[in-house]
């Protein structure tokens, strides 16, 4: 596919600035925010679904949640690519990524539309993978890659999306301060609430290697470190306002504890054997992690050294994220493991897979082989606190990039 960038920027005409900006933020960028609502909340079901009815089809209730989610995205950003190519202004064509030498296009609908055609690409094939294999046995079967893949491009399209809004707007002049403030509050909740839904997919994602039976072991913490400053700190610095990383992680919070609170109010009964477990209502999925405790850590960090040099930066801030992750995880996973607190519609540490047998002496305390000697624990941790600046340091740079998006 070839891609190029218009290199002459045309200046908005006041007709323009007047109908594209003062009237409110566009209906696509609603839409491709919801999309990722859709596509998170449509997963999560669908894991709980295979945890409690077991097999699912092509038109479960589930997937057809994931499935309006591509196609709003897809339809959207479609339309809003040939309206660009057909009716755009010079302005508009200037402020887009040219394709195929002919369709102008924004880069964040061209992120939500290879993500839906991924998406959708994915059903058939998830569909004949079960018929042929079964069950699947991890989240990353082939065709739930291919899946994720594509969610994840419909997510981050609807995070570039909102951002190339903010700093178009930015070149705006003929606000008043008002009205300035008013849309740069809304664009900060739309980026937050795309954020923090693409947070909790790659939670999802990574969720086998960081369960509670783990938190014990250095490579949960491997995990983490690797994984989640990468992220924080590339929304950060995307919308430098104060507390965007507390925010996002908030609303990944939420969507986590909303669906494990709600999905097993309902009735389901498992339809696939073995059933060794008998159960009536849906299973919930995990309990958020904590992120949201080394994210205001992270948030006054970014404040409190917002002109150091980002190698320093993400040294602190890298080892901030472990120690405040460790003390954290060490002591909240032995009490989602162990403490019969925690075995509750809050917590939900009692929730069992229907093909698991509930008297397995390892339900409720760490199996043996989860746990670590100090020697190799330390070594472990060590590890841990490298990924946790290296992914420190990329994040930084990533959200530098992000600042700068303006197509």
């Amino acid at each position: 596919m070839e891609q190029s960038l218009n290199p002459t920027w045309v200046p908005p005409q006041p007709k323009e600035v007047a109908t594209s900006t003062r009237l409110g933020l566009p209906a696509y960028v609603y839409a491709v925010v919801f999309s990722s609502f859709c596509v998170i909340a449509g997963i999560i079901w669908d894991i709980c679904w295979h945890r409690s009815i077991g097999r699912d089809g092509l038109f479960s209730p589930p997937h057809l949640l994931v499935y309006l989610g591509a196609i709003v995205a897809g339809l959207f950003s479609g339309y809003q690519v040939l309206k660009t190519t057909f009716a755009g202004s010079d302005t508009q064509k200037s402020q887009s990524v040219k394709v195929w030498g002919f369709f102008y296009s924004s880069l964040g609908a061209l992120f939500c539309i290879w993500g839906a055609i991924a998406m959708l690409t994915s059903a058939p094939f998830d569909d004949w993978w079960h018929s042929t294999y079964g069950l699947d046995v991890t989240i990353l079967s082939p065709p739930h890659t291919v899946l994720a893949l594509g969610i994840i491009g419909v997510q981050f399209g609807a995070m570039v999306t909102v951002l190339a809004l903010r700093n178009q707007t930015k070149l705006y002049n003929d606000f008043t301060p008002e009205e300035r403030r008013k849309r740069d509050t809304r664009i900060y909740w739309m980026f937050v609430l795309s954020a923090g839904f693409l947070l909790s997919m790659w939670f999802t994602l990574i969720s086998e290697e960081l369960g509670k039976w783990s938190s014990h072991n250095s490579s949960y913490y491997q995990f983490a470190c690797g994984a989640f400053p990468l992220f924080l700190l590339a929304f950060g610095r995307a919308i430098p306002n104060r507390w965007t990383i507390t925010t996002s992680t908030a609303v990944y919070t939420a969507m986590l504890c909303l669906t494990l609170w709600i999905i097993p109010l309902f009735p389901a009964e498992p339809k696939l054997g073995p059933i060794l477990h008998r159960i009536d209502h849906y299973q919930g999925f995990e309990f958020p992690l904590l992120l949201i405790v080394p994210a205001l850590a992270m948030d006054w960090l970014l404040m409190r050294y917002a002109k150091l040099n980002d190698w320093l930066l993400a040294l602190i801030v890298g080892v901030a994220f472990f120690a405040i992750f460790f003390v954290v995880h060490w002591y909240f996973g032995a009490f989602l493991m162990e403490s019969p607190y925690s075995r509750n519609w809050i917590f939900g540490s009692h929730f069992w897979y229907f093909g698991n047998d509930p008297n397995w002496e390892y339900r409720y305390k760490f199996a043996p082989w989860t746990l670590q000697e100090t020697p190799a624990l330390l070594n472990g941790l060590a590890i841990a606190l490298g990924l946790g600046i290296v992914s420190s340091r990329i994040g930084l740079a990533w959200g530098n990039w992000m600042n700068k998006i303006q197509r």
